[in-house]
């Protein structure tokens, strides 16, 4: 096996599209292509959004129009769906939005696919989405979204419909997940995987060896292809990068207390604010997200690349100060490729 580098592997940004406490989701949004043309400047390779209802700390909901948002305000960063939850929606609406995107975009569109609801039950009924799923209607429906795109899949999809536009498209389609569902699925199908490791960090490399071990070469992929979703928080000292980090912790202690809201500032402390079982399971959940300095991310980056083999990186960077969360991400840029990034 060859060892790759560290400043060869391609860095990409996870943008949730937070709304802080305080803010709005126009405020969100604006920041979003502000994120996106930073990101491109700083030899970001793709921005992805991701589709979440419900959540009053996300404004990434409307995931298809977002990612035209920041396709039209960039020029060569690649922009799509970390990921669009396909249970949510019918194959041929995907492949149509996404067919839109690319022939407005052309060369520029990623389609990332995810099984999950990205959403609590209330949110799934007005989704019209069965509450009785559990996912695994999901082949049969990449099978008839990949159709779409595909003139000579006509098998696959219903008889006489067809995606305008989108048929004949070449729109790049990504299995994200955060067990080993997807990983195998994408292996089988012989096309690129990203994992979530930023909040399921302890199936990663499991799912890893599952989607290498069943992969098939296909004609998309010669060989696996895999992405290892990251949290990084940045700052010139690790002091304050671990503070900023506070308000990402906070947001994930809500999620295990069942609670939604916005982003909240930083604290100095969770000291207080969490029981030592809360700050046990919070531990756990962030074993592959990093804060420190420059040379913290770029030390524990090395040793990512080297327990997963990862082929790129995507980071996810919940900072509640915008300027504090364009330094974070320029500083991991620097980070990665070892060079400051103007």
């Amino acid at each position: 096996m060859i060892l790759k580098l560290l400043q060869d592997i391609p860095i990409s940004v996870l943008d949730l599209a937070p709304i802080i406490e305080g803010g709005t989701a126009a405020d969100s949004l604006h920041n979003t292509l502000d994120l996106a043309r930073h990101a491109e400047q700083w030899g970001y390779h793709r921005y992805w959004l991701a589709e979440h209802h419900n959540m009053p700390g996300i404004a990434s909901s409307a995931t298809s129009l977002v990612i035209g948002h920041v396709a039209s305000g960039t020029r060569t960063i690649r922009v799509g769906s970390g990921g669009i939850m396909l249970s949510n929606h019918a194959p041929l609406v995907i492949a149509e939005q996404f067919g839109t995107l690319e022939s407005l975009y052309p060369g520029r569109i990623d389609l990332g696919l995810g099984r999950a609801p990205g959403s609590d039950q209330p949110a799934s009924r007005a989704l019209r989405r069965g509450l009785g799923s559990d996912g695994s209607e999901f082949p049969e429906q990449l099978s008839e979204l990949r159709a779409y795109f595909d003139p000579t899949a006509s098998s696959s999809r219903p008889p006489g419909v067809r995606a305008i536009p989108g048929e004949g498209l070449n729109v790049p389609i990504w299995l994200l997940g955060s067990s080993g569902f997807s990983a195998k699925l994408a292996g089988q199908l012989g096309l690129p995987f990203a994992f979530a490791s930023h909040f399921a960090p302890d199936y990663l490399l499991p799912a890893l060896h599952l989607y290498r071990s069943s992969f098939q070469p296909s004609e998309h992929l010669d060989k696996p292809h895999v992405m290892v979703g990251l949290g990084i928080t940045a700052a010139e000292t690790v002091e304050e990068a671990r503070k900023l980090a506070t308000s990402q912790q906070q947001q994930f202690l809500n999620i295990i207390r069942g609670r939604t809201g916005k982003l909240q500032p930083p604290v100095d402390s969770l000291d207080g604010l969490w029981s030592p079982q809360e700050k046990a399971i919070l531990q756990d959940k962030l074993q592959y997200s990093i804060s420190g300095d420059k040379a913290t991310v770029h030390a524990r980056l090395q040793q990512i690349l080297a327990d997963t083999d990862a082929d790129e990186f995507i980071i996810a960077s919940q900072i509640y100060d915008h300027q504090a969360r364009l330094h974070s991400y320029k500083l991991a840029a620097e980070a990665i490729k070892g060079e400051l990034v103007s």
